[in-house]
């Protein structure tokens, strides 16, 4: 695990707490990082007194395909201990559908190569329907990485996906700004309209 990156997202998400604010915050990891022999003590002793959920582990999907298994058996217990897990690029790497009901996570995060292009290629359309059709069968959310335009997020919308991210909802600010953009952000009303 970066423990460093780790570290410093875990104090984030308690100076928001204190702050009247409760996100989830996203942790970056490869499945390498995830594999050694004390990741979850280390998990467990960066957790403190968070409360369930504050912490996301986002594994680039690919490399968890190592080792499914351990990986499999790693998320299980983070899902023990209320940490939320997200496979990140699914539809870029060498994952089959059945490695991807093998790995237990709570989201799968589209790749945003889909989404830059969705509104003129036929084939990226097809696979965001492929996938945000997956959050049914597995039991898991769908979230679309790379929302940069309204448009986008219309259609994302209109395809049954509700969570995004993306220059599109905000850009990259400073950790002090964001209690403020959290209570004043309002999504666009072409989007409200379409929301299930």
């Amino acid at each position: 695990m970066g423990f460093d990156t780790s570290r410093q997202a875990v104090k984030q998400a308690e100076q928001w707490q204190q702050a009247g604010v409760s996100l989830t915050i996203g942790v970056n990891l490869t499945a390498m990082q995830i594999q050694q022999p004390n990741f979850i003590e280390k998990l467990r002793s960066r957790l403190g007194q968070l409360p369930a959920g504050s912490i996301e582990l986002d594994i680039i999907e690919s490399s968890a395909l190592d080792d499914i298994q351990h990986v499999s058996d790693i998320i299980t217990i983070c899902k023990a201990l209320v940490v939320r897990v997200a496979l990140d690029d699914v539809g870029t790497g060498y994952s089959s559908l059945i490695h991807l009901l093998r790995l237990p996570a709570q989201v799968l995060k589209i790749d945003r190569s889909f989404v830059s292009d969705m509104l003129v290629s036929v084939d990226d359309l097809a696979m965001l329907r492929a996938i945000i059709a997956l959050e049914g069968a597995f039991r898991c959310e769908v979230v679309a990485e790379g929302v940069e335009t309204q448009a986008q997020g219309e259609c994302l919308l209109d395809l049954g996906c509700d969570l995004a991210q993306g220059f599109g909802i905000a850009r990259p600010m400073p950790a002090e700004s964001i209690p403020q953009w959290v209570n004043s952000w309002q999504p666009p009303q072409s989007w409200l309209g379409r929301k299930r």
